[in-house]
């Protein structure tokens, strides 16, 4: 025994039926109040501290590492090989989006390796 007439009435009534339980699930049940936004405002650590020497690496480090890290934050990583560092300044560039140029991974990698590598 079938309880609709046709498959046709059959998934109406189910598409109906969906749409329904969704209906249910995006509407808060027993609230009907909008979400508020509150502007906060974070006071973040200030530090002047650089990366020591005059040279293009720490010149490049200290334009676009210090950017979002500290000096100090780097300076107290594990000393890294080469490889690891070039690596590391990669994924800023690409996976975290940090604007370092193209021809600026390899001279941090190169400068980080030469105060943080791995001896």
């Amino acid at each position: 025994m079938t309880l609709f007439r046709n498959r046709k009435t059959q998934r109406h009534h189910l598409l109906g039926l969906a749409l329904g339980v969704i209906g249910l699930a995006i509407i808060p049940m027993g609230s009907a109040s909008a979400l508020t936004l509150k502007t906060q405002t974070v006071e973040l650590p200030t530090s002047t501290r650089v990366f020591p020497g005059d040279s293009a690496g720490a010149k490049a480090a200290n334009t676009y590492c210090l950017m979002c890290h500290s000096a100090g934050m780097v300076m107290n990583q594990p000393d890294l090989p080469k490889a690891t560092w070039l690596v590391e300044v990669n994924k800023m560039k690409n996976a975290f989006k940090a604007p370092i140029p193209d021809d600026q991974v390899s001279v941090i990698a190169d400068y980080l390796d030469s105060i943080k590598g791995k001896k």
